[in-house]
């Protein structure tokens, strides 16, 4: 599906980004999503199996009271903006990751570790629904290979075998499949509802995810990108 700039929905501008961005660096920890985490995040959710309300993904973003109303105000404003962009982006084939930016030897280069940090967070809140479909449908497993094999290149997940290293073309056409990658699996979750037994995995993973989020509950490595978002 193709469409004019004029058809786009309204996304952040440049400058609502940055500020969104310079926010979160302000009042981030170590481990802390940054704003390519919490796009990786939001874009998951938007496509995953269930809906999943501000006041379970919000803590994954916000450490810190506001300064003031106002301040809280904007950011919440900002966040919303975002989350409903990402949906209406992926409905007009205007989706594109906001990746984050590592010094290396050889200069800036895109990196997803952020993006597929976010992914990976999203999916734990359902973590007991994903498991299992994971477990019983391959299929599923296959449409997510991209943002897969982008996590287990950067660390954010582990794999059972030893995987090399991506090259950087094998990295660049991974990236390239986001937004395709998102679309499959929307249109997957459509197809396949989630089923009872499915509803019934969540709700018994939901107590021992209940204390998540401690030092030792999580494998999220550091972070090791730097520099700026892009978008």
């Amino acid at each position: 599906m193709n469409t004019n700039k004029t058809d786009w929905p309204s996304s952040l501008t440049d400058d609502e980004l940055d500020e969104l961005d310079r926010y979160l660096r302000a009042h981030s920890g170590d481990g802390d999503l940054l704003l390519d985490g919490v796009h990786g995040m939001l874009s998951a959710l938007a496509v995953g199996p269930l809906q999943v309300l501000p006041e379970e993904w919000l803590p994954e973003v916000l450490h810190e009271p506001f300064a003031d109303e106002e301040e809280g105000n904007r950011v919440l404003a900002l966040l919303a903006k975002l989350n409903d962009s990402i949906a209406a982006e992926l409905d007009v084939d205007a989706y594109e990751p906001i990746l984050g930016e590592v010094d290396t030897e050889t200069g800036p280069t895109l990196s997803a570790a952020g993006w597929c940090e976010g992914f990976s967070r999203a999916i734990d809140l359902r973590a007991g629904l994903w498991e299992k479909r994971l477990a019983d449908d391959p299929s599923l497993m296959e449409l997510l290979g991209p943002v897969m094999a982008l996590a287990v290149d950067e660390g954010i997940l582990s794999a059972e075998t030893d995987f090399e290293k991506l090259s950087d073309d094998e990295y660049d056409e991974c990236l390239a499949q986001l937004p395709a990658v998102l679309s499959a699996v929307e249109h997957y979750w459509q197809q396949h509802p989630v089923t009872e037994a499915d509803m019934e995995a969540m709700a018994q993973a939901a107590p021992a995810n209940a204390g998540g989020g401690g030092e030792d509950s999580g494998q999220a490595p550091p972070r090791h990108r730097s520099g700026h978002w892009l978008h």
